[in-house]
């Protein structure tokens, strides 16, 4: 097994152990990512199915949302300020271009809460429609799911349209203060004349992480099983290559 030694194996066995150990680290980040997606799966189902609460429970004037309240359920009592309504771009569903209307529910304190009233149907997802329903006038009561407020770029609005909703940045197009977060509406007394798509819940699965995970660990066993079979098939072929090279003994002559 001297030959192990000599400078190409050295090199093949230490890209085997790099390969082995990256397919294993992977494979752990699969599983960790698993261990989140179980966690935040369990924390989203046990927020659905909470009773609502008021508002003003949950989200505060200029605080951010904290994951832990998102799709938490909450009411709340004002009228709508249809005219500064945001439209969100690129919500396309099942391949048909639309997007959604985020409007101001101003309430009883002089604070608003951002709703995002639902998807509407549109000809390109990119642009903001002439003509946006009308929420309805007068005072409404609204039951909606907390979301957290989106971040980045995307967050930014221009000229009353935005690709994420954020009411940090909607708050620079309104005068009064808007309560952090944003709400995904699920029922609204009185109804509006005109009904927009339903919001989509979110999917609760574990996802494909359990056999990414299994699949990048077979990898870094087939690593170590490929070394192992070329290492005994090199050991094997110098064996038979060694006895080859050896004299063979001559068999005795008879009377001798």
């Amino acid at each position: 097994m001297r030959f192990l030694l000599s400078r190409r194996w050295l090199v093949f066995g230490l890209v085997v152990a790099l390969l082995t150990w990256l397919a294993v680290a992977l494979g752990n980040w699969q599983f960790r990512r698993l261990g989140e997606r179980e966690t935040s799966n369990a924390r989203i189902e046990r927020n659905l199915v909470a009773s609502p609460v008021p508002v003003g429970d949950l989200l505060k004037p200029g605080r951010p949302v904290s994951v832990e309240r998102e799709w938490r359920q909450v009411t709340a009592t004002g009228t709508w300020d249809a005219a500064e309504t945001v439209v969100v771009r690129y919500r396309t569903r099942n391949s048909v271009a639309g997007v959604d209307l985020v409007t101001p529910l101003r309430l009883a304190d002089g604070t608003a809460v951002l709703v995002d009233r639902g998807w509407l149907k549109t000809d390109n997802v990119g642009t903001r429609p002439d003509k946006l329903p009308d929420p309805g006038a007068g005072q409404v009561t609204v039951s909606g799911w907390v979301r957290v407020d989106a971040t980045g770029d995307a967050a930014v609005v221009e000229q009353g349209s935005t690709r994420a909703i954020s009411s940090r940045q909607i708050q620079g197009q309104v005068d009064y203060p808007l309560r952090g977060g944003f709400l995904e509406l699920h029922t609204q007394t009185p109804a509006a004349k005109t009904p927009l798509g339903r919001v989509e819940l979110p999917e609760i699965s574990d996802g494909p992480h359990f056999f990414y995970g299994l699949q990048w660990w077979f990898f870094g066993a087939l690593a170590v099983f490929g070394f192992g079979y070329l290492l005994f098939d090199e050991w094997r072929r110098r064996r038979q290559e060694l006895a080859e090279s050896q004299p063979a003994q001559q068999a005795p002559v008879d009377g001798e």
